[in-house]
């Protein structure tokens, strides 16, 4: 008995160890929730050949709406079609986050409702330029020769299937209408096969204008049914295709008037969702909201339009989504201030800023954040000619591929531009394993290649606690030398040799700070003051923060000012753990910005520990006194405005 209440007790160690490595392998979701700061509407207006295309609304916060373009159509119905309009069109956000679907009825009412076969599928990865494809279901599947209608195409991933489903209702002469389902092929412009019974609910009755959402693991299929008494209703299952549906008998619209068209989605960063669907016969829209996707309180009252929908969808969208629409289509006047803060969608961290004299563009090289305990392997960086607008460059080292002594925690870069014999380089120091090497290139979007071994392995002599982590590059302005600082618990330096990959030997010290000095050494030159920055506290506490010290010379000692924070949190505005900082000088000019990260807004400070590994990159003005000593920044989520 001793030896197998041993094993299960290792079994259970084991399985501890495996899960907790399991976890460690989570990484970044595709598009991060707290980057979804607006909603796209997308709708067709009316029964006239004219309205039948689809058009863009947007809002910032899922209850005001306001018309793109005019309120005309953002897509050629004519150029789509086999009938020269599309009705009830259908948006998703692909499982990537960068790739979007829509389909629609392929139908112009004017025809009669009894005649169209096909719909018309499309895809983007902008949402302003769209491939697009036609499906006629009676054409393309034999067997369909009585086929009457095709109506209101939708689209869901199937996770068990690893493929996207459409669903959609079909009448067939002499039988009510069903919801039927077919899988789209790779490039999403045909079906796999064809359609299969999804769901018709057990009365027999007719059901149309199907939608679903998924969860907490079961999906809830939302329809109208076609009885003496219409309406909307719900069915929920875990397996889409298994037919084990289990259906709600209650009504749901809120509303006496004839309705269809229901569509729900998830208000961004909340537990709340809308359920909206299309009161036709009065031309207008209504709102309910629920937590439980079953209890519907109606929020009409709440919601604002300057335009009449007809059957639409509604999408959840990032401001860079937002941005790139209404550049195309016009910003509404109405629409309120875009916070420009965070610079970056998605979770990064430990910022560095770099002005290229090369590009005359602005880069930034972050952590790559959102990986469980810090456990990311890669860097990106970031480019951008006004501060406010990043375009994603790509991964400029991946530990895994470029780098031989090390394959994990890739932290905390820094980077220099130096011109030598003319031309210039780019040495790019990185934090991995814990120690830290050096890539070189010719570009600042690399390729970078790694110098093969690691710059800093080891601590410096008398130091027993601490990381071999977080660098920092600085050339002194004065001399044209470089020097170099690193890590955790104490600061290391010295200055590099020409090659920028080597310490100049007898020139490493540990630089004295006071006790609040963590990690995260920034120095810059300004006015003849050499400022040294450093966080206090620990990443993942919300206060963490930045302070600095003043000094003659790159190597110290310094001089600790009385009040010597430069940034922290304001807890009032959700903002917390600001720290681990760079500064940007705009070239010739005595322009300053402070680039830094904090807890993600508003998720970061809910998540507990993990906050500490789902940071975002902010950027606030950096001011001076007359004296030279640093005003305290006040983080912002307005941000700066753009350089002109």
């Amino acid at each position: 008995m001793k030896k197998l209440k041993i094993s299960i007790v290792f079994l259970l160690l084991i399985s501890t160890f495996l899960q907790a490595q399991d976890k460690a392998q989570g990484v970044p979701p595709a598009v991060a929730e707290k980057d979804l700061t607006a909603y796209l509407f997308v709708y067709f207006i009316g029964n006239k050949v004219e309205e039948e295309a689809v058009n863009y609304a947007v809002s910032q916060d899922g209850y005001h709406y306001y018309s793109l373009n005019g309120n005309k159509p953002v897509i050629d119905s004519k150029a789509i079609s086999s009938t020269g309009g599309v009705r009830d069109p259908h948006i998703l956000r692909g499982e990537d986050g960068k790739t979007f679907y829509m389909v629609l009825t392929d139908m112009t009412s004017s025809k009669g409702w009894d005649s169209n076969r096909a719909m018309v599928l499309l895809k983007s990865t902008d949402l302003v330029n769209w491939k697009s494809s036609i499906v006629n279901i009676q054409t393309t599947f034999p067997g369909n020769e009585n086929l009457k209608r095709v109506w209101a195409p939708q689209t869901i991933y199937d996770t068990k299937a690893g493929k996207y489903m459409i669903y959609f209702s079909m009448q067939h002469a002499g039988g009510p209408d069903k919801i039927y389902y077919a899988y789209a092929n790779k490039d999403f412009t045909a079906l796999e096969g064809e359609p299969k019974l999804l769901y018709v609910p057990k009365s027999g009755n007719a059901c149309i204008d199907g939608d679903i959402i998924e969860k907490d693991g079961v999906y809830h299929l939302f329809y109208k049914t076609e009885t003496n008494t219409p309406g909307i209703k719900s069915a929920t299952a875990t397996d889409l295709t298994s037919g084990k549906w289990i259906e709600n008998d209650n009504y749901l619209q809120q509303t006496k008037e004839s309705v269809e068209g229901s569509s729900i989605f998830k208000l961004n960063n909340s537990d709340e969702y809308i359920l909206m669907y299309d009161v036709y016969k009065k031309g207008q829209y209504q709102f309910t909201k629920s937590t439980d996707l079953e209890n519907f309180t109606v929020i009409d009252n709440e919601i604002s339009m300057d335009f009449k929908p007809r059957h639409g969808t509604i999408l959840p969208i990032t401001r860079s989504e937002l941005k790139r629409i209404t550049e195309k289509w016009g910003m509404p006047a109405q629409y309120p201030k875009i916070n420009n803060n965070p610079v970056l969608e998605g979770y990064y961290a430990d910022p560095e800023i770099l002005y290229s004299n090369k590009t005359k563009k602005y880069y930034i090289y972050p952590t790559s954040d959102g990986f469980d305990s810090w456990s990311g392997y890669y860097f990106k960086t970031f480019s951008s000619d006004n501060l406010i607008d990043w375009k994603d460059e790509g991964v400029i080292l991946d530990l895994k591929k470029d780098v031989s002594w090390a394959d994990r925690n890739a932290w905390a870069p820094c980077i220099v531009e130096k011109k030598i014999k003319g031309k210039y380089k780019y040495f790019y120091y990185f934090t991995a394993a814990q120690k830290i090497g050096v890539a070189v290139s010719d570009n600042p979007t690399g390729p970078f290649k790694d110098s093969g071994k690691a710059l800093v392995a080891t601590k410096p002599e008398g130091i027993k606690g601490g990381q071999e982590i977080d660098p920092d590059v600085f050339t002194d302005p004065k001399s044209g030398k470089s020097y170099f600082y690193w890590g955790n618990g104490y600061m290391g330096a010295f200055e590099l040799n020409d090659d920028m990959i080597s310490a100049k030997k007898g020139t490493e010290t540990v630089i004295k700070v006071d006790k609040t000095f963590r990690e995260g050494t920034y120095v810059f030159y300004r006015k003849g003051t050499y400022y040294f920055l450093w966080s206090e506290d620990d990443t993942r506490s919300p206060n963490y923060k930045v302070r600095y010290g003043i000094s003659k010379s790159p190597l110290g000692p310094i001089e600790i000012p009385e009040n010597n924070i430069v940034i922290q949190g304001v807890p009032e505005q959700g903002i917390h753990a600001t720290g681990h900082n760079s500064v940007l000088q705009i070239p010739n000019k005595d322009e300053w910005y402070m680039v830094y990260h904090r807890f993600s807004y508003p998720t970061g400070i809910k998540m507990g520990r993990a906050g500490g590994f789902h940071r975002e990159v902010c950027i606030d003005k950096l001011e001076f006194n007359l004296d030279g000593t640093i005003k305290q920044v006040v983080p912002t989520h307005t941000g700066i405005e753009s350089l002109k």
